[in-house]
């Protein structure tokens, strides 16, 4: 405001001006003394006036402060204080004492000089502190008049009232500041919190920005991928109907190939009956047959030349077929052009000798007819022979119905063999007294127990199981049931466990083995062990398969006159019990059971005995069963099963063994005798002959029979 900058302006120029320097004391009230106790006192000297002049008088000019009235009228005077403190911005020296006061008025002396005086004194403090006396010591001395009073009064009501005034304006100007601030603040707090939400805004921008980018680049992912699958479906469309179209194409090839291989081995067959006819025929053209006719030697040469030439022809024809080609139609063509040409040689020649004898004289026509006959008779005896050759040729390609004589006798012989086993141990298997009976079960047990518990989790529990056995059958003690038996208890101990062993086994073959395939390894591996380290078991074992599997021989056991259809039944290996037989699936379930479980016997080898030995009854075996099966009569239903189940299980190891001989016969199997169990099955046993169409046609594509499941390999025996 104007008014108050002029009143700071005056206030200025009276604190520049001499009177502006004039000593103030404005704490005078707070002594208690007087506002007009310098007029109204009678100036007087104190006892200590002396002391205090003298201290003036050697103090210099600048210690002393002479202050006047403004007026001029004022006397002026001389205000020396030495106080305990002194005021820091020029304020009057003060001696105070608690009784006396001494004022002197100092003529001579200008107020300039007194101006200046105090002005120089108040600037050096330090210097007034070091020479004044203490307070206690020394009297103050000062000189006012009630107008300096009354100015120093104005001053301070001045003073406080501007005190005031800067206090309210700085407090407005500070309340102005924390409006200002929290206002600032408010500000700051608003557009903080409109950037925030500009922030989230933009980032719900860029993430729904990204979403519908997402969202359009799945659409066209997805868009983009039911193209390609439309367009893979359409292609797996296309090659559908081109593997159809192949494999109707490939089964056209291979029944137009079944056809040309039937075609074949029927002009292969005509083409042998050809040759034969010609080769009998050319022996009737031989010069050495007509020693005793007429005819010139050069025609008989000439014609068993001929002869010779058309025998050739064929056996050319004949030795292509050797070479595992089939006679093509020219070639059967020239065959029978050939053997036609041979007739027509006969007839001729027949022709000639007959013309000769004609020529003879009629002594000689009873001789001439007698060697004609006996021609005729030769003849007709080379035509038997040659019929009975045939007739025997093709029995000889027919199919049995039984097996081979040296097979049925070792079927017999181990068939009495169990008789006599059973035989040896009639005391133990009948016991009279209570501890052979108890000695009977636990032998009983020792021999059985392990087996059932022949599992694949583990090789070192499997050999757990054969230690057990081996020990049982050396006639070391084993523990069984908690308590240690021995096969030396008594004298028939050996041969009893190994019937019941090989009994076991065979019987683990039919349940086991028919319920989970992959069970026959553990259970064949283990037997072959104990087989080639106790032969007995082994034979036994076959006894016992043979007895319930006869097809295992194989053998198909006749029905003998009288023997009751049950009796025959259980010949053949089926359940009769009072409720019947039992049904043809269960009959061929456990059928296949033992099939596997020999299969697997005579492949397997116990991999902790002997490697130099032989196997007891090997792949051998294996190779003469399979020929003996195809060289005799299928039966419905259970030659088709058989086989399946034995090739199957062996195939595999009988491929790498035999190699071209084994596919050999799987090529005999598929052509000649799958079509023999196809006609003698009906509608509901077509499903196993199926099973053994598919595993041959698979095999024969592929060249390879896979091994079968459940094999044992090399880390079973490390678990």
């Amino acid at each position: 405001m104007p008014s108050e900058s002029l009143r700071w302006k005056t206030l200025q120029a009276l604190k520049n001006s001499p009177k502006g320097k004039i000593t103030f004391d404005p704490h005078w009230s707070e002594r208690g003394e007087d506002i007009l106790a310098g007029c109204k006192e009678v100036f007087s000297l104190s006892s200590h006036s002396g002391a205090i002049l003298e201290r003036l008088s050697t103090l210099p000019p600048q210690s002393c402060c002479f202050l006047g009235s403004s007026s001029g009228d004022s006397s002026p005077g001389l205000s020396v204080d030495i106080p305990a403190s002194l005021s820091p911005a020029g304020s009057p020296c003060n001696i105070t004492t608690s009784n006396n006061s001494l004022t002197v008025t100092l003529s001579g002396q200008t107020e300039c000089e007194q101006a200046g005086s105090h002005a120089t004194n108040s600037t050096d403090p330090e210097t007034d502190v070091g020479d004044v006396i203490s307070p206690s010591s020394l009297p103050t001395i000062s000189l006012l008049s009630p107008k300096s009073m009354e100015t120093t009064g104005r001053i301070l009501i001045f003073e406080a009232e501007q005190r005031r005034k800067a206090e309210v304006a700085l407090r407005l100007r500070q309340e102005m500041h924390e409006r200002l601030m929290a206002r600032a603040a408010r500000t700051e707090s608003e557009q903080l919190k409109r950037f925030e939400e500009f922030m989230e805004l933009k980032q719900r921008q860029e993430y729904q920005s990204m979403k519908d980018m997402m969202n359009r680049e799945t659409k066209e992912s997805i868009g983009r991928q039911e193209k390609l699958k439309e367009e893979q479906r359409h292609r797996m469309k296309i090659l559908n109907l081109r593997l159809r179209e192949a494999e109707q194409q490939r089964l056209r090839e291979a029944e137009m190939e079944r056809q040309r291989q039937a075609e074949g081995r029927e002009r292969l067959r005509n083409l042998n009956s050809i040759q034969e006819e010609i080769l009998q025929l050319n022996q009737l053209l031989e010069p050495s047959t007509q020693t005793q006719t007429d005819l010139p030697s050069a025609s008989l040469g000439s014609y068993s030349t001929r002869g010779n030439q058309l025998c050739s022809q064929v056996s050319e024809v004949v030795r292509k077929t050797a070479e595992g080609e089939f006679p093509s139609v020219e070639d059967m063509t020239a065959a029978e052009r050939a053997l036609h040409e041979m007739r027509a040689l006969i007839r001729l020649m027949q022709e000639e000798v007959a013309k000769a004898l004609e020529k003879k004289n009629k002594e000689q026509e009873e001789e001439e007819d007698r060697r004609k006959v006996a021609e005729l008779q030769a003849h007709q005896e080379a035509q038997k022979k040659a019929e009975q050759s045939a007739k025997e040729k093709a029995r000889r390609k027919g199919l049995q119905n039984s097996a081979e004589e040296s097979t049925l006798k070792w079927y017999k012989d181990l068939q009495e063999l169990v008789v006599q086993s059973a035989e040896s141990f009639q005391q133990l298997s009948s016991p009279q007294d209570a501890q052979t009976k108890k000695l009977k079960l636990e032998l009983q047990k020792a021999a059985t127990i392990p087996v059932s518990q022949i599992s694949s989790n583990s090789g070192s529990q499997l050999r757990e199981i054969f230690d057990k056995m081996d020990k049982l059958l050396s006639g070391r003690a084993v523990v069984s049931g908690g308590r240690s038996v021995s096969i030396s208890q008594h004298p028939q101990s050996l041969e009893f466990v190994c019937y019941k062993l090989a009994e076991k086994f065979v019987k683990q073959g039919e349940e086991e083995v028919a319920s989970h395939h992959e069970a026959a390894f553990p259970i064949a591996v283990v037997a072959s062990g104990i087989w080639e380290r106790h032969p007995r078991m082994g034979e036994l074992f076959l006894t016992h398969l043979h007895k319930k599997c006869p097809y295992a021989v194989p053998h198909y056991p006749p029905m003998k006159d009288g023997t009751p259809v049950d009796e025959y039944q259980r010949i053949l290996g089926y359940r009769v019990d009072d409720s019947g037989v039992e049904g043809q699936d269960s009959f061929l379930k456990r059928m296949s059971g033992m099939i596997r479980l020999y299969a697997a016997v005579i492949q397997l080898r116990w991999p902790y005995g002997p490697k130099d030995g032989a196997h007891p009854h090997g792949l051998t075996h294996g190779w003469r069963w399979l020929a003996q099966m195809l060289n005799m009569e299928p039966l419905a239903d259970v030659t088709s099963t058989l086989l399946f189940d034995f090739l199957e299980v062996c195939g595999h190891t009988l491929m790498q063994q035999y190699q071209g001989q084994f596919w050999k016969l799987v090529l005999l199997l598929k052509e000649e005798y799958l079509p023999r169990i196809e006609a003698v099955s009906s509608g509901g046993q077509m499903g196993s002959v199926s099973r053994l169409k598919a595993f041959l046609e698979k095999s024969l594509q592929s060249g390879q029979i896979s091994p079968p499941k459940g094999t044992l390999s090399a880390s079973f025996w490390r678990s």
